[in-house]
């Protein structure tokens, strides 16, 4: 077994992750196949991507039906609708960024931060500076930080590295991305590259807030760019809702902790989100044959 010198090879071959590779892989692949897609694959780009913002927001705490999301024309409300409108802006705009992020991953970072907190704020786009901390990454942390007993069960995340840290770090992996666009690709899985980038962004937090929406969207962007989701048409996001924020925190732990063990444990939930968000695009897929959509 050679891993060459992709420092994520070796992640591929972790107890767990091949299985979860090739689950993902054929479950992309028969979604692909369905028939739907032949003549109506925009449509259900779209939807994926409607049902992915809906799904990242509730993650962020405005849990929205899809129904009030289709009604509304304003975000620019309450902060429930501004974290609504900033994930739809997102989602909205992430398959247009392919072509800079091959080149440039911290200017397509810094334009989601800039989607997702709207220009009139003064950080927009703007990585966090020496002693800025990060906003909480669920609401449940955010209740501890202002002073709500935070259950017993449940993993305790780390805070954010320093500014200074995050921003060596966000370099590193920016490099990686790079030198994979421009030839320098391994045979390590798409899964296992968005798994990571996903998971380092939740790690270094680089923003000063919406660093969740930001993660899930550079996930998806990763997923288009490595050739395993090019239509854009498998919303992870809505599989990480359904899973669950307590499920999301316990395998983010994972990531965090750096061991075999737990990397693979991120991984494989970053599978299972994508399956199911596969399953709910297949749905949307049967739903358009059925001429109910």
């Amino acid at each position: 077994m050679s891993t060459g010198t992709d420092p994520l090879a070796s992640l591929a071959y972790l107890p767990g992750v091949p299985e979860a590779v090739a689950e993902v892989r054929k479950s992309v692949d028969r979604l692909y196949g369905h028939r739907v897609m032949r003549r109506r694959a925009a449509e259900v780009t779209s939807e994926a991507a409607l049902r992915g913002a809906r799904a990242s927001a509730a993650l962020d705490g405005a849990d929205w039906s899809l129904e009030e999301i289709r009604r509304r024309t304003d975000f620019g409300g309450d902060e429930q609708a501004r974290t609504v409108g900033g994930a739809l802006r997102i989602s909205a705009d992430a398959g247009q960024l392919l072509g800079i992020w091959r080149h440039s991953p911290l200017q397509v970072l810094a334009r989601l931060h800039l989607l997702a907190v709207g220009d009139a704020d003064p950080s927009a786009g703007r990585p966090r500076r020496t002693g800025e901390d990060a906003a909480p990454l669920f609401p449940i942390d955010l209740a501890a930080s202002e002073g709500h007993e935070k259950p017993a069960e449940g993993v305790q995340l780390p805070p954010a590295p320093g500014a200074d840290e995050a921003a060596a770090r966000l370099d590193q992996l920016a490099q990686l991305l790079v030198a994979r666009a421009e030839g320098a690709k391994s045979a390590t899985p798409a899964l296992v590259v968005a798994a990571v980038v996903h998971g380092e962004l939740l790690a270094l937090r680089p923003f000063a807030s919406h660093n969740g929406v930001i993660a899930r969207a550079a996930q998806r962007i990763v997923l288009i760019s490595e050739g395993l989701d090019p239509k854009a048409i498998c919303p992870a996001e809505v599989g990480l809702a359904e899973l669950g924020t307590d499920a999301y925190r316990d395998a983010l732990g994972g990531y965090l902790s750096g061991t075999g063990e737990g990397m693979a444990r991120w991984i494989g939930h970053c599978g299972e989100a994508l399956r199911l968000g596969v399953r709910e695009s297949t749905a949307v897929c049967e739903a358009m044959q059925r001429g109910m959509v």
